[in-house]
């Protein structure tokens, strides 16, 4: 709060002052009272005043300049009206009541939104439920006549059990915190489950999957790490280019505070100024206008689970000759319990 601002803020009141004061000497001077008295007294009343002034400035700027810093260096602001003291004078009062009246009315309207989704994830997560049992008595039924069922069909319905899948993932990563269960676990074994779980498409599609020196150990959930592998493979199957042998390879270094693990497919790849952005939700880029099925969402997914898994993920490509996701695990034991 400055000075100069307080001054003008306050203009029209000192003009006000200034006509009283000026009619209050014309009438001592009407009354034949001495000018020395008269003089006197109008110093002593614009030393008053000035006083009054001034204490009513510095105590309004104490709580102004307080209340400015609180809002500047607060990561959550909306706590504002928590941090800063009680005022000494009526408008700071006002202004901590609105304060608090809008910090209430925000925090009733958090609860209910939070209630909300709630309600919606048991919802999603219920229907998902419901919606894999008519998926797995439809594969149980087509397995049994299999000889007579087409691999595209086969192909299609692992992608409807694989979407379906994501969404469940999708809905407890926003609040999973309660689901994740870090433990020292092999990497190697991970990636063998995620590719039986994909070796059927991978078949289909004719795509050579290699992995070369995995057999580390890292600290994760199993569950949620499987999931990321399966969607990498998934969008390497769905991104795999024509004209040549398809490959996968997946390989890891062992450093001395981080295991790397790297993804790697010969498929159409991505092109370097969508690069920045592959991992922002909905975010489909070039290759999604060619694959019009694209959500843009699975990267957003893997990205999001790898900051909570506590690891991290980047990309690197050349468009018509590679694409390589690099995980890194931190080597530590803060999430053992």
């Amino acid at each position: 709060m400055k000075l100069t601002d307080y001054l003008k803020d306050k203009l029209f009141v000192y003009f006000i002052y200034g006509i009283t004061g000026g009619f209050l000497l014309i009438f001592m001077r009407a009354a034949r009272i001495p000018f020395q008295l008269a003089a006197v007294f109008a110093t002593l009343l614009f030393l008053g005043a000035a006083g009054a002034e001034a204490y009513e400035f510095f105590r309004r700027r104490r709580y102004y300049d307080r209340l400015f810093y609180h809002i500047k260096t607060l990561d959550q602001k909306y706590l504002i009206s928590e941090m800063t003291l009680e005022p000494d004078f009526f408008e700071g009062k006002l202004t901590q009541q609105v304060l608090q009246e809008a910090n209430k009315s925000m925090c009733e309207r958090i609860a209910a939104y939070r209630h909300e989704s709630i309600d919606f994830q048991e919802f999603i997560e219920l229907w998902v439920h419901e919606l894999k049992l008519p998926v797995s008595s439809l594969q149980l039924t087509l397995y049994n006549q299999s000889s007579e069922v087409p691999p595209k069909a086969w192909e299609q319905l692992r992608r409807i059990d694989h979407y379906i899948d994501t969404v469940l993932y999708y809905a407890r990563s926003q609040n999973s915190g309660k689901d994740y269960t870090f433990q020292t676990i092999s990497l190697k074994k991970i990636l063998i489950k995620a590719a039986v779980k994909m070796r059927e498409d991978l078949n289909l599609h004719e795509i050579q999957l290699n992995m070369d020196s995995v057999d580390f150990s890292v600290t994760t959930d199993g569950k949620w790490l499987e999931f990321i592998l399966g969607q990498l493979m998934a969008n390497s199957i769905q991104f795999a280019a024509n004209g040549r042998a398809r490959k996968i390879r997946i390989f890891a270094e062992n450093e001395e505070n981080r295991v790397i693990l790297h993804f790697w497919d010969n498929g159409i790849g991505i092109r370097e100024s969508d690069l920045p952005y592959i991992f922002e939700k909905s975010f489909t880029g070039e290759n999604g206008r060619i694959h019009a099925k694209s959500t843009g969402m699975g990267l957003y997914i893997v990205k999001n689970m790898c900051q909570k898994l506590g690891c991290t993920i980047s990309a690197r490509s050349k468009q018509g000759v590679f694409c390589e996701f690099t995980i890194c695990f931190s080597k530590h034991d803060f999430y053992l319990v």
